[in-house]
């Protein structure tokens, strides 16, 4: 018998989430039956999107939701042998029995020299995220400019060296002097944090006094009010993430900029990386190419010790990260 440890939401999150909103249960697993297998946690994802789902998506009482790259351990599936590593939506979990249902393999050629926490990360749904927002929804175009909020992050480091990529003048905010320096290292144009600019809007504009063509948001909120003015004509924005208002207890409201819209004729599409998984086998192959030739460089936050699951998370949540946050078990 193989003992699992879990972390339980015990109450849906008021607020800022608190260690009260966590508990470690440890439970005894049975043996997997025919068709099952049993998985165990290598390397475990703390994302934004957890804060606003688990609102709708669990009961009080319910696992904490997240993937995480894991290893078989035992098999009665034919489809998942002993040693394979998988990406698992097993939750905050370190062991799970399961039919092999939502258990996706890592890609087979994985490199050796490559760590499987980047299948969490850059190879993995950041890096999806990061590139579907770029070209499915933004349609970015070679020459263009493009700006990315939460720029240090999982996903926005990713879009920004992909537009670098396709030959784009890209500018990101971020929250720290530090996180600052980390997207030259990356190669954006221009970089500021946020926090310390005197305005808002004189920053925007002295990092591209012509404009944007493309605005990728993660942030939501006062940001991208401001950052919707210095759109330029037929303007498009892809809305991936509104951190700023995950935590709120009284809902945000206004400004309404609908003027600026209609008189600048600006897209703005809201997304989820699954509306393209058709396309995430050759995209992750595309992502893991960039990567070996040093294209696309990934850094990883981790935190050591499956009990400093919710801390992670919350450190998260504060922007304590650079690149990717993952919990090593």
């Amino acid at each position: 018998m193989v003992q699992a440890k879990t972390w339980i939401l015990t109450k849906h999150f008021e607020g800022f989430p608190k260690d009260s909103n966590f508990e470690l249960k440890v439970e005894e697993l049975p043996e997997p039956k025919d068709g099952e297998v049993l998985v165990e946690a290598v390397f475990l994802s703390v994302d934004p999107y957890m804060r606003p789902f688990s609102k709708f998506r669990m009961k009080e009482g319910d696992v904490m939701i997240g993937t995480q790259v894991a290893k078989v351990i035992q098999s009665k599936n034919p489809t998942f042998p002993v040693g394979t590593h998988v990406v698992a939506r097993s939750g905050w979990s370190t062991h799970t029995v399961c039919d092999g249902t939502g258990l996706i393999p890592i890609m087979p050629d994985w490199p050796q020299d490559v760590s499987l926490a980047l299948a969490l990360g850059a190879i993995g749904m950041p890096g999806l995220t990061a590139l579907y927002g770029i070209e499915e929804v933004l349609g970015l175009q070679k020459g263009e400019t493009l700006l990315v909020n939460a720029a240090a992050g999982a996903v926005g480091s990713v879009v920004g060296q992909i537009a670098k990529i396709k030959g784009c003048k890209v500018v990101g905010s971020a929250g720290s002097d530090a996180k600052v320096a980390f997207l030259k290292e990356l190669g954006f144009d221009e970089a500021f944090n946020y926090k310390t600019v005197g305005s808002l809007e004189e920053a925007l504009k002295k990092a591209s006094p012509e404009g944007y063509d493309c605005y990728f948001d993660n942030v939501g909120g006062p940001f991208s009010a401001v950052a919707l003015q210095q759109m330029k004509n037929f303007g498009r924005i892809a809305v991936c993430g509104s951190i700023s208002v995950y935590n709120d207890t009284t809902p945000q409201t206004g400004p309404y900029p609908y003027l600026t819209m209609i008189f600048k004729q600006i897209k703005m599409e809201g997304f989820l990386q699954s509306r393209w998984e058709h396309k995430h086998p050759e995209s992750l192959k595309r992502l893991m190419g960039w990567l070996k030739e040093g294209k696309l460089k990934s850094r990883e936050h981790m935190t050591k010790g499956f009990e400093n699951m919710p801390a992670a998370f919350m450190g998260m949540l504060k922007g304590e990260n650079t690149g990717k946050a993952v919990v090593t078990v």
